[in-house]
């Protein structure tokens, strides 16, 4: 009985499973020439895994009847508010890949199903209930993510990206294990509940270290100061499509994971944690807007504009609150619209021949030459700047008012005064599309799929959005409460 449970609760993962083994074997019997069928069946896939994944979030699902396979997995609503992100911002990845690759004469009937292995494996970091669970999910979507990074194998940079990834993230995965061996070690156990429980009380320095190593190799997955360092490289490096898919279901993933581990895991010793998070929230905040003023790059750009916007996350984790975890939910949710906006505008910006203008300078006086492209990319930069009354300042704003509620009110403060740094480099690229003399580069024409994806995102991040709000906000309350349940 409770084996065919347990194979309930994971049945979005045994379809991912099973569909990435089968498009496996259809994509080595057809090579490259069924690439475009394969990539519309698994857009379909996680569809489908989606609608598996809803009924736990609708209904609220929480306790011991969403453990599987003896606590190892937990299908509750946190875990499906943050799986259905990750579906979804995958398949939109998806639908603006094939455009690209085939103009590069790259499209290879892989790709899908590395971003199938990949989801498959972020729906298991969201579900983990157990460190070996965390580290199985983690790795296996981190193995589908270096080849993606290199998927462009005739591109120098695209190669340069997936070493410096691969190398990155494998020092990445050693400061995580031996985190997990030392709480291991301190607690006797690998399983959240029983870490939670060894935790209750007084906290051994051992133990202390375990925490410092296991977060400090899960801020690399979430590109935090001062575990940035490979994001704008990875992220100039990679194949459009690829950076679009990093910047949204990896990033949400692990942001989720992190949550789930700090307060279930580590739920007990918020005081150990949190001058930990605080430090590297703060520092992100600064650092992302920092770094992004001086860059002419605007992949690189959008880049540590990811970084800033994880600090402004982190504050809500800060919190150790209910509000506080409802508030980044719904933060990564209009972060996800915000960041599949931006780099789908960006797949946009093309030569006449199809080349890619990443330079900043290339899209001098874009509102004159292509205003309807150069509108929405406004419209999503003044959301990132957090900009009323764009939704973007929505995400901003119940994060602050959870770290106000949580007592952190001078992190509040620092993060509201860091945010006009931030600001600054939003608004310079909307100055560069509408006041600066055209460099009339852009002329490249985009497929259905990058218009209806750009003008679904603005149309989510306008303030249309505000009608969203008590949805968004009931059902990431809800997956919060399951994740302090299971605390």
């Amino acid at each position: 009985m409770e084996f065919t449970n347990s194979l309930r609760l994971v049945a979005p993962e045994i379809l991912l499973s099973v569909s990435g083994l089968v498009l496996l074997l259809v994509a080595a019997w057809t090579t490259d020439r069924a690439s475009r069928a394969i990539t519309s069946i698994a857009v379909a896939v996680l569809v489908a895994a989606s609608v598996l994944v809803a009924p736990a979030l609708s209904s609220g699902a929480s306790g011991p009847d969403t453990a599987a396979f003896f606590g190892q997995f937990r299908a509750d609503a946190f875990a499906s508010f943050a799986k259905l992100l990750i579906y979804g911002t995958a398949a939109a990845s998806l639908m603006i890949a094939p455009a690209f690759f085939e103009r590069h004469g790259a499209m290879r009937a892989e790709y899908p199903v590395l971003i199938l292995f990949a989801a498959l494996g972020m729906g298991m970091m969201v579900s983990a209930g157990d460190l070996l669970t965390l580290y199985i999910g983690l790795e296996l979507s981190s193995l589908a993510a270096y080849v993606l990074a290199a998927f462009l194998r005739n591109d120098e940079r695209s190669a340069e990206a997936g070493l410096k990834y691969f190398v990155l993230g494998a020092l990445a995965s050693g400061i995580l294990l031996f985190g997990m061996s030392l709480t291991y070690g301190f607690t006797g156990t690998t399983s959240f509940e029983g870490i939670r429980a060894a935790l209750d009380g007084e906290m051994a320095l051992g133990a202390l270290f375990g925490v410092v190593f296991v977060l400090a190799g899960l801020a690399f997955k979430i590109s935090a100061v001062p575990f940035h360092m490979w994001t704008p490289d990875v992220y100039e490096g990679a194949p459009a499509p690829v950076t679009t898919f990093f910047a949204t279901a990896p990033k949400i993933a692990a942001m989720a994971l992190t949550m789930r581990v700090a307060l279930d895991a580590f739920g007990p010793q918020v005081d150990a944690w949190r001058q930990i998070i605080i430090f590297a929230a703060l520092a992100s905040i600064v650092v992302g807007a920092l770094g992004a003023i001086g860059q002419a790059n605007i992949k690189r750009l959008m880049a540590y504009s990811s970084i800033n916007n994880v600090g402004f996350m982190l504050i809500g984790l800060a919190a150790a609150t209910v509000a506080g975890a409802s508030a980044m939910l719904v933060y990564l949710a209009i972060y996800a619209a915000m960041s599949l906006g931006a780099f789908v505008a960006i797949l946009m910006l093309k030569r006449e021949d199809g080349e890619a203008v990443e330079a900043i300078s290339d899209i001098s006086g874009l509102s004159q030459t292509r205003p309807a492209l150069a509108a929405a990319l406004a419209m999503i930069m003044f959301s990132l700047a957090g900009i009323p009354p764009l939704f973007g300042f929505w995400g901003k704003f119940v994060v602050f008012q959870a770290a106000v509620e949580a007592d952190l009110i001078v992190l509040a403060a620092i993060g509201i005064a860091a945010s006009v740094i931030g600001a600054f480099y939003y608004i310079k690229i909307v100055k560069i599309m509408y006041f600066d003399a055209p460099a009339d580069v852009v002329k490249g024409q985009s497929d259905w799929a990058h218009h209806a994806l750009l003008w679904l995102s603005a149309i989510f991040i306008s303030p249309l959005g505000y009608l969203l709000t008590k949805w968004l906000g009931n059902l990431a309350n809800s997956a919060a409460a399951a994740l302090f349940v299971a605390a």
